[in-house]
């Protein structure tokens, strides 16, 4: 085996390292979501509590991968190609990470949400919204591993679905509101809730444009319309 050859199939090896870690962590983040979800519907503060824990071995495994790319990038100097699927790595993990954590923060509210009187269908239709989140997720990691660009173009179209769901809920929780002034404390945390979960679908979306421009070189050419129809992203400002 020649200098070249060497240096490639190390190249090689470090990349399948670096897919096998990022797939790891998209496991995780599937696992995240619906565990938020139920310990929110069966109001399980021991699990509420385990994804809460486990996010921090999410971030871990981020910080693994920047390390590694960083480095891979410096002592190889990989060539356009393999450069452009280090930075889509770099740019999947980045987003698995933020997935984690509105995870995480929804987990966090399933604490507070037990003081306070239950909304009917509540728990039931963030469950629906939290699963159709995580399907996406795991067609998108299907996608990236197969390199299936129709796949992770479908992805980006079924967001908007996450949307219209979303803006069903806001809706409900609305008319809650307006009811029942006693319900606006519970509705207002179980919409930042259902905020979060939108915005697992937004860096879904983003993750299977990643797949797009690591296949093709070019990002997905349309321009993605929003379904979210309420004014501003709440999602993270009561962490």
């Amino acid at each position: 085996m020649n200098s070249t050859q060497h240096i490639r199939s190390a190249f090689d090896r470090d990349l399948e390292k670096l897919q096998a870690q990022m797939l790891k962590m998209g496991g995780m983040v599937e696992t995240a979501i619906l565990d938020a979800a139920k310990s929110f519907e069966t109001r399980d503060l021991d699990l509420a509590d385990q994804v809460r824990a486990r996010d921090k071995v999410i971030d871990q495994i981020e910080a693994q991968i920047n390390e590694d790319v960083t480095r891979i990038i410096a002592l190889q100097a990989p060539a356009a190609r393999d450069l452009r699927l280090l930075l889509s790595i770099l740019k999947v993990s980045a987003n698995l990470e933020r997935i984690g954590d509105y995870a995480k923060n929804m987990a966090k509210r399933t604490h507070v949400l037990l003081q306070m009187p239950q909304i009917e269908n509540s728990s039931v239709s963030l469950r629906r919204l939290s699963r159709e989140v995580q399907l996406m997720l795991k067609d998108v990691l299907d996608s990236y591993v197969n390199r299936d660009v129709e796949l992770a173009l479908d992805v980006i179209v079924r967001d908007k679905d996450v949307d219209e769901l979303y803006n069903g809920l806001f809706r409900e929780f609305l008319t809650h509101m307006l009811e029942d002034p006693r319900n606006i404390t519970a509705c207002m945390h179980l919409h930042f809730i259902a905020k979060n979960i939108e915005r697992m679908g937004d860096h879904v979306t983003s993750i299977a444009e990643q797949v797009v421009f690591a296949v093709t070189g070019e990002m997905p050419t349309e321009k993605r319309d929003k379904g979210d129809k309420t004014s501003t992203d709440l999602s993270m400002s009561q962490e």
